[in-house]
């Protein structure tokens, strides 16, 4: 069997630096597991975020491909579930109308970690709104984490759209998952087509 590939789609005004990103990384490192794992740093523009991950998805044709995409990434990882077979999918508080949640950050930009400035149009939102998908087509393929208090999303928009998919919804927590590291052995189980998910017990 070839080697796993997982990748980590970061969200809005987030990089390869995210805290869920250097956790995802650092256990696969010290469990040894035997996957490759990219974390690419994506354009603000969503359609050129998209064919960066078009090109890694694709350079990895055959093999189990996971992506676990966070906030904003997690809206393009349902894009791109739904376009190639071969992909899983672990959402993490995903943004399910980014297009209508970024018109109050219309204007100047800067990314929190890398400290790029740019101003968000409405090209930007055009361009999400141009990879929105209305339909789930293979629910088996989403495993959805979220937190009730995030204080950047209703989660239960994810829950709604995701009806039909495994969820570990936990009370309390916040947008940036809140004990993320305890959720990463239900996320490897899934790569391997598992469901194996915690008691969803509230964060204090």
């Amino acid at each position: 069997m070839q080697t796993p590939l997982f990748i980590y789609v970061h969200g809005f005004n987030s990089s390869p630096s995210s805290i869920k990103a250097q956790l995802m990384g650092q256990y696969l490192g010290e469990a040894q597991i035997d996957v490759d794992y990219e974390v690419p740093e994506l354009s603000h523009w969503p359609a050129q975020a998209i064919k960066q991950l078009e090109t890694l998805i694709e350079a990895a044709a055959d093999r189990p491909v996971t992506l676990i995409g966070s906030s904003l990434g997690g809206y393009y990882s349902t894009w791109l579930a739904e376009k190639y077979s071969h992909v899983r999918v672990v959402l993490v508080n995903p943004a399910v109308r980014p297009y209508a949640l970024l018109e109050d950050w219309l204007g100047e930009n800067e990314n929190l970690y890398t400290h790029e400035h740019y101003v968000l149009t409405r090209d930007h939102l055009q361009q999400l709104l141009e990879i929105d998908c209305e339909q789930i087509h293979d629910p088996s393929r989403y495993l959805l984490l979220t937190q009730t208090a995030d204080e950047t999303l209703d989660y239960r928009e994810a829950v709604d759209k995701f009806a039909l998919s495994p969820q570990f919804v936990q009370p309390g927590g916040s947008h940036g998952f809140d004990r993320f590291q305890d959720l990463i052995p239900a996320i490897l189980a899934f790569s391997q087509g598992r469901v194996e998910l915690p008691s969803a017990n509230p964060l204090s």
